[in-house]
């Protein structure tokens, strides 16, 4: 039986750029094992690799396909096996620095729709955490949500959504619970048609729990928080795209202990700061201790929290790092902290004096 790729979120356009090349057959990427991958096409699923000539075209490791990828394929004359020919152009990208490589773009998913940035109510809520997936979803080119869960165990929703208020201006909010139901509706709102959505957020916030239930079934795997500190066990080990029964498809995603912005907007996540800062005496303003500065004046009046402050700056450094090269790094840090290289001799030379003492 043939499948209707239109339920995994095939577009008229990706026919159209099927259609101009059609020695090859058009799928989506729902599975990633490092170098291997599963796609949906036309035929069902089928295991994939990558053709050598593209892999050694592609350079750059976020070039590779990666969960939600349209890519073209050739299928092979036993219908077993496809290999990846091409990768179609992606309208949103969804990517993180690597751990212990900043710099090192990894790629979450692609292709994506809504991104519902997941936090739970519970010990281990986090405004800031939050502020860093809003930074990176803004980037990705899709559209961010924010998704608090496990509502049943919070004692006062209202003072945490407070907490958030200024975190998530211009992002829909939802409150949910995996248990009563709560939310969940407000959810599928979002996933309509040939639309995709992603969770995203870190381990134990009931992502797995929650797209089990839109699904209808115990398809993802669970575990329950750890009791002593409210954190989660990791479960979901890969990215796994799956089609739901009521319309559209959802990447589910490994949850993230350690989040390292690769890129992002700070314009949207940060629009408090922004607008603040256009009514700034100078423009190139530090908000520091330049005069006629708005953004310290709303700090001074309790208007702008000075933790949102730090928050935007530390991003906003980690962000000038991103793009830069490991010695290009290196002598970035060394000029922040020293001034010079020369400098940072003259200060390692005193302290080696000192130890000698």
């Amino acid at each position: 039986m043939k499948i209707d790729l239109t339920q995994y979120g095939c577009t008229e356009q990706l026919e159209q750029l099927a259609a101009a090349d059609p020695a090859f057959e058009l799928a989506r990427v729902t599975e990633q094992h490092r170098e291997t991958y599963q796609v949906m096409s036309e035929i069902g699923p089928l295991p994939a690799g990558i053709i050598g000539k593209l892999r050694h075209e592609l350079t750059v490791a976020t070039d590779f396909p990666t969960v939600g990828d349209w890519v073209l394929i050739k299928i092979a004359p036993d219908r077993q096996l496809a290999l990846i020919q091409r990768v179609l152009p992606r309208h949103s990208v969804l990517e993180r620095a690597a751990v212990g490589k900043t710099g090192a773009g990894q790629l979450i998913a692609a292709n994506v729709d809504t991104i519902f940035i997941c936090m739970s109510l519970n010990a281990n809520f986090n405004a800031h955490r939050v502020e860093r997936y809003l930074t990176m979803a803004w980037d990705s080119g899709a559209v961010p949500v924010v998704v608090l869960t496990k509502a049943d165990l919070c004692a006062d929703v209202a003072a945490k959504l407070e907490k958030l208020a200024d975190v998530t201006m211009g992002v829909d909010v939802i409150t949910c619970s995996a248990q009563t139901g709560a939310g969940v509706d407000a959810l599928k709102a979002y996933m309509t048609g040939n639309r995709t959505v992603s969770f995203i957020g870190s381990s134990g916030v009931g992502k797995s729990t929650l797209i089990n239930g839109l699904l209808g079934s115990d398809v993802l795997v669970t575990k329950a928080i750890r009791g002593d500190d409210d954190k989660g066990r990791h479960t979901t080990t890969s990215r796994e795209l799956l089609r739901l029964p009521t319309g559209g498809v959802v990447i589910d995603t490994p949850g993230m202990r350690e989040l390292q912005v690769q890129g992002g907007d700070l314009a949207k996540a940060f629009a408090d700061i922004t607008t603040l800062a256009s009514q700034c005496k100078f423009r190139n303003c530090t908000h520091q201790t330049e005069p006629g500065c708005a953004v310290q004046a709303a700090i001074a009046t309790g208007e702008l929290d000075a933790s949102r402050l730090a928050s935007y700056r530390k991003l906003q450094l980690e962000l000038s790092y991103s793009d830069m090269s490991a010695r290009e790094r290196e002598n970035a840090k060394i000029q922040r902290f020293f001034g010079s290289k020369k400098e940072m001799k003259r200060t390692m030379e005193h302290v080696q004096k000192i130890r000698r003492r």
